[in-house]
């Protein structure tokens, strides 16, 4: 790196630096300024690693603070709401969890009542394994890994009662790509909310280009009041709830994140949990060649309603690479897949495919790119052997990054970030992919 370069390559590590501490909340990390005040689950689980590069004793508070909204029965929600604001919708009081999802006699914040993918697993382990021992004593770390395995067990048992191998989501926001177009088919059994003088937030701060549309939020809205009229209770969730389906993003996390956990839980010698885990990882593996369609050479969602695969190509996709579940022809055909797109001069890796007919490049999760899928699906790549488009990945994002700045997410084409600005957890992204060969 010449003298210059590396001046510039410094002061955007820097920056990184600053925008991390910048949204520091005492303890947790916003994911930016205003357009989202609060702790978001696996935004946090990967600014964790962030911090980690200059600031361990706060990273392992990020883990400490996002698992104080644990509930009794072991999800862990997609969002902790520590503190009011008056610029994000639906807040606490809209979810209106009831006190008896939490454990009784601890001091807990207000959460909402979905859950996100569990990536949190695979961050601790990566603190865990580039840190120092004292940053985290051994018996902390054990309840930590207690705590995860038990928020993975509730998705195994809400989420998948019939132990098929495979976890359903109730709501878009759980799969944390929200208006996927994947998810379009799935949603037309969804009515629209009769509540119609609820008012968004997000569009107040950042152009409707670039965020979902009405009448999917309108349906967002309607499955929220459907889960909080049930109380959030799984039992008491009927099959015939109008949005279910088998997320490959959320599943490849989640068969990660058991990985990666088996892996934290074997140096504790924790027989019994570490033989549950075994199980579980094989009864997913085998269950994914479900959701693989050969016609097409896509790993595709799937309809648990209708039982059919969702034949809509995003970036999720490509998660089963960081899953460990494809296999060796099934890898090369996702590479040969990546290839053909960056052959027609897109940038890596847009959140859905630019062939696709509701491709769009700048609204959210039709079309952008997001820092953090393409550092998961660049350590799949790396993990199967294919270096070459793994670094190529990885040097894109550091490029666009280093162009447009922190951005929420980006054009596909390079031409502009997205989103919200300062964002946290593109800053945890920069300095991790800068660490990595």
């Amino acid at each position: 790196m010449k003298p210059k370069e590396n001046l510039y390559h410094n002061s955007l590590i820097e920056e990184a630096h600053s925008i991390l501490r910048l949204n520091d909340r005492g303890g947790y990390t916003v994911p930016t300024e205003r357009l989202y005040p609060y702790q978001w689950n696996w935004d946090s689980a990967i600014c964790a690693m962030g911090w980690h590069h200059f600031d361990e004793a706060r990273a392992w508070n990020e883990i400490r603070m996002l698992l104080k909204g644990q509930w009794a029965n072991g999800m862990l929600p997609h969002i902790i709401f520590h503190q009011d604001s008056p610029d994000y919708f639906p807040n606490a009081d809209v979810w209106n969890v009831p006190k008896k999802c939490f454990l009784d006699k601890v001091e807990h914040p207000q959460t909402s009542g979905i859950s996100q993918p569990p990536v949190l697993a695979t961050c601790v382990r990566k603190l865990q394994e580039a840190g120092k021992e004292s940053a985290i004593n051994s018996s902390e770390l054990k309840q930590i890994c207690m705590k995860i395995l038990k928020w993975h067990r509730w998705f195994w048992s809400a989420r998948d009662p019939e132990n098929t191998g495979l976890v359903s989501i109730l709501h878009p926001w759980e799969s944390g790509m929200d208006n996927s177009p994947a998810w379009d088919k799935s949603l037309v059994r969804v009515p629209p909310t009769l509540n119609s003088s609820y008012k968004r937030q997000d569009t107040s701060l950042i152009d409707s280009s670039q965020r979902p549309l009405q009448k999917e939020y309108d349906r967002y809205l309607y499955l929220v009041e459907k889960l909080r009229e049930k109380e959030y209770d799984s039992n008491k969730i009927s099959q015939d709830f109008p949005f279910r389906v088998i997320d490959i993003g959320l599943n490849s996390i989640l068969q990660r994140s058991n990985l990666d956990l088996l892996a934290l839980m074997d140096q504790f010698g924790m027989i019994s949990e570490c033989h549950e885990l075994k199980k579980r990882i094989e009864l997913a593996r085998d269950a994914f060649a479900e959701l693989w369609d050969p016609k097409h050479e896509h790993f595709y969602n799937r309809d648990e309603i209708s039982g059919e695969l969702i034949r809509v190509s995003t970036s999720a996709c490509f998660l089963p690479l960081f899953g460990q579940l494809a296999n060796d022809d099934q890898v090369l055909r996702m590479v040969s897949t990546l290839e053909k797109w960056a052959e027609q001069q897109f940038l890596l890796v847009p959140s859905t495919s630019p062939f696709d007919t509701n491709y769009e490049p700048q609204r959210y999760w039709r079309g952008p790119i997001w820092p953090h899928v393409n550092w998961m699906i660049s350590e799949g790549l790396k993990e199967y052997g294919h270096n070459e488009l793994s670094k190529k990945i990885r040097m894109q994002t550091l490029e666009l990054i280093s162009k447009l700045g922190f951005h929420e997410y980006y054009h596909p084409l390079g031409e502009s970030g997205f989103g919200g600005d300062s964002f946290s957890w593109t800053a945890a992204v920069y300095l991790i992919l800068c660490k990595t060969g």
